[in-house]
């Protein structure tokens, strides 16, 4: 599962960069950049992957990704139609100062809310929806002051998510890319074996201890933690399916219920039982 950076410049005229894909976007696949991002998914599912959060997308969706917070292309591996809305600047697109102003210090807010990655819906999904459709026909000026709207609707709702437990944005150099690549692939082929921090420390030539705060500096969570949230969201996936929460429990890494449990609801806020009710409704 290697993460590749993404260079984005905006748009010629823009101080952002302002995108309409009508087709599957194949270029990047677990990818990450210093943008901030706005998706609006028009048409098509499919599996949204942002930060450790792992479950299944459909139309109508909206979230809000902040800098650095590795995700997966919406429109990676979709089958039949798809179409989305993106949007994607810097935290001073509108210069250094602009987020000090007084007027922006509730959408200063959401930026930092933003670092964990955001899923809206309710009335806040419908109107941002709305304007991010209205915005396909507007000037660059124009669409600057919808896209203030925008922000300004997300900062004062209450209707989201936020998709991980804490930030997760990577903070390093091009030169860590190979050594955090190591890891994630490593987490992704082994979570369901118990936790081997040695091993793990070994394949990228650090001590234990060593190891241990260099992954925390960069994902600012404990390696143990991150292991066990990528397991809670693989469970997320499988309690789709018709598997009983015991199987699941042992097939995504834990030895034990209780500790599934445990986890699985200070992550979720819910119990598997409790979550795999909700996503029946």
């Amino acid at each position: 599962m290697k993460v590749e950076y993404e260079k984005i410049s905006p748009d010629t005229g823009s101080s952002f960069r302002f995108i309409h894909w009508k087709s599957q976007n194949d270029r990047f696949f677990w990818h990450y950049h210093p943008e901030y991002e706005i998706v609006f998914v028009r048409k098509g599912s499919g599996k949204l992957h942002i930060g450790n959060h792992l479950t299944n997308y459909k139309e109508g969706e909206l979230v809000f990704i902040g800098p650095n917070l590795p995700h997966t292309g919406f429109g990676y591996g979709v089958i039949g139609q798809h179409e989305e809305i993106v949007v994607q600047l810097r935290a001073d697109f509108l210069g250094e100062r602009f987020m000090e102003t007084p007027e922006m210090q509730q959408i200063k807010v959401l930026f930092e809310r933003a670092r964990q990655g955001l899923s809206f819906h309710g009335k806040a999904q419908k109107q941002v929806a709305a304007k991010l459709q209205r915005m396909l026909h507007l000037s660059h000026f124009d669409r600057l002051v919808e896209l203030l709207n925008i922000f300004q609707v997300l900062a004062t709702t209450t209707e989201y998510s936020l998709l991980n437990s804490s930030d997760l944005s990577f903070d390093f150099s091009h030169k860590d890319e190979d050594r955090i690549n190591k890891v994630y692939e490593f987490v992704a082929h082994n979570y369901q074996q118990p936790i081997d921090i040695q091993a793990v420390a070994d394949l990228i030539s650090l001590t234990v201890p060593s190891f241990c705060r260099y992954f925390k500096k960069i994902t600012h969570i404990t390696y143990t933690d991150f292991v066990n949230e990528y397991r809670v969201n693989q469970a997320c996936r499988l309690l789709i399916l018709n598997y009983s929460i015991a199987d699941i429990c042992f097939e995504v890494g834990f030895n034990n219920i209780s500790h599934f449990n445990k986890t699985f609801k200070q992550l979720k806020g819910k119990s598997p039982r409790e979550y795999r009710l909700t996503l029946a409704k």
